[in-house]
């Protein structure tokens, strides 16, 4: 008799209004296997994971553990069935510590006594096994992205879980660290542990998955053996038509100074005694696309936060087409000429609760345009620029411009923040991991934009941990380390070795650290 499907999911159909987020979807999961979902942005693995997860109930289906049907109400259900998950979103109380964040629903108490002493024990060694780093007493709003990432799946860790989600878990992880997570997931599979691994990403789809199941507009395309499979073939199923992996770029010269950084220094978001960056300084030309490249904690993420006035300058001077910007407030920046696409497009980029024609006029609402001279808004013109977009961009939302931000897919929300801050037309955009969690299809529109940018005579800043990305899309490579520029590099002229050499501080201009 054949050994029962670890987890078999079985004609779900989940649907939210006006969209039919799975339609009629079978999922089959052996033990011991590490089984990929892979679609574009909106086709619905994330809601086939919220069903099998208990966050939402499907209309249609049933789902089956280990041969017997079992009911999942909520996550409490789901975990006594030893099914755990790592959110794309992250699930995390900003004003808790990493420890408490992973202990939360396990609390150990003697009596009525919170016991964290044995939990920190098992959360370090977890931590040196896997080799995830997270500091244990950190607040989780002042960790990075990479960090609270690491938090996630320390929580499925902890828990001991024997089917494994990871809802694009390797989005904000660099080169090092996502090798070192797939040959974490090789090693579960290899204990016997399930895995269900949702990502955009085909390489590692290759390198780590035994099987894959595509997704296209909430139906089920296929599922096929990797080993019998390509990524050509992955992005046909996925996107129904052939894609650019990497797009081509004309030579040109580069024109005048857009944005001046000189001798920039910015302070630690977690340890405010100290500086994350420390006396930057270089330029982006008219023309050019310039990637600040780094393993992420190096100073990136403030070094970008200085940059746009969301932290202050503790020393030095920026300058944004010949003026001064050192300090300006955030909308001048913006009406001056500068577009960022966040880090954190939830926390940073949207206002989830607002419908999607609001989010994109964030940086506009008060334009005649949009607004009269008394300040009411002008929601027909509001409703035209924001269909304009919808459709410009392919940004999929049930509702279309009045779907409510916060129910659309993390690329959705993604390809939104990317139409706002394009449209706008800037001198100078800061796009900081613009292809995070986006499907390959949207991944070779978003640098088509970044590289017709270039062209049109603007400056792009692109800070990015995808080394495909790095080597492929910009004219030059700034590499940060411990908060400073260690290097300056030709990607023509730079190999991925090389450039991670320099990533992980082995090497710097001088030569061999």
């Amino acid at each position: 008799m054949d050994e029962p499907y670890a987890v078999e999911m079985l004609n779900i159909t989940k649907r939210f209004p006006a969209i039919v987020a799975n339609d009629n979807i079978s999922l089959h999961v052996r033990k011991g296997e590490i089984h990929a979902l892979l679609g574009e942005n909106g086709a619905g693995k994330s809601t086939l994971m919220s069903v099998l997860f208990g966050l939402y109930q499907p209309e249609e289906g049933r789902i089956r553990k280990d041969g017997r049907d079992v009911v999942i109400r909520d996550p409490n259900d789901a975990n006594a069935l030893g099914i755990g998950m790592v959110h794309q979103h992250f699930k995390l109380v900003q004003c808790f510590t990493v420890l408490d964040n992973i202990i939360l629903g396990m609390e150990t108490t003697r009596n009525g006594i919170l016991q964290k002493k044995d939990s920190r024990e098992k959360i370090l060694e977890l931590s040196k096994r896997y080799g995830l780093n997270v500091d244990p007493d950190a607040l989780i709003e002042d960790c990075t992205v990479g960090m609270q990432q690491r938090t996630e799946i320390l929580k499925m860790l902890y828990r001991d879980n024997e089917i494994l989600i990871f809802d694009e878990p390797t989005a904000v992880l660099t080169p090092q660290e996502i090798e070192e997570l797939m040959q974490i997931m090789r090693n579960l599979a290899n204990e016997g542990k399930s895995i269900l691994f949702i990502s955009h990403k085909l390489a590692e789809i290759m390198s780590v998955a035994d099987r894959c199941t595509v997704l296209r507009r909430g139906k089920c395309v296929g599922t096929v053996n990797i080993k019998d499979t390509t990524k050509e073939e992955l992005s046909r199923m996925m996107v129904g038509r052939d894609v650019q992996l990497v797009i081509p770029k004309q030579e040109q010269e580069p024109g005048d100074v857009l944005l001046d950084v000189r001798n920039v220094s910015v302070a630690s978001r977690i340890h405010q005694t100290t500086n994350a960056v420390k006396d930057v300084s270089f330029q982006v030309r008219k023309g050019e696309i310039v990637c600040i490249a780094g393993i992420d904690g190096n100073g990136q993420t403030e070094l970008v936060y200085g940059l746009t006035g969301l932290e202050p300058l503790r020393h030095g001077s920026i300058s944004l087409c010949g003026k001064d910007i050192s300090n300006a407030s955030i909308r001048d920046r913006s009406v001056g000429g500068m577009s960022h696409i966040p880090e954190d497009r939830q926390r940073y980029g949207l206002v989830l609760d607002y419908p999607l024609e609001y989010n994109l006029v964030l940086q506009r609402y008060f334009e005649p345009e949009f607004s009269t001279k008394g300040g009411l808004l002008r929601r027909s013109a509001i409703r035209s620029y924001a269909n304009r977009l919808i459709e410009q961009y392919d940004v999929r939302s049930g509702q279309g411009a009045a779907t409510l931000t916060r129910s659309m897919s993390g690329g959705n929300q993604q390809k939104a923040i990317v139409a706002r801050e394009l449209d706008k037309n800037p001198q100078v955009l800061i796009a900081v991991q613009p292809t995070r969690g986006l499907d390959v299809g949207a991944i070779e529109y978003i640098h088509k934009q970044l590289i017709s940018q270039r062209n049109a005579g603007h400056g792009v800043l692109l800070v990015s941990l995808e080394l495909e990305e790095v080597l492929s899309v910009p004219d030059r490579i700034l590499v940060m380390f411990d908060g400073r520029i260690v290097a300056e590099l030709d990607p023509a002229k730079t190999s991925a070795e090389e450039l991670g050499l320099y990533m992980a501080g082995g090497k710097n201009k001088e030569g061999i650290a």
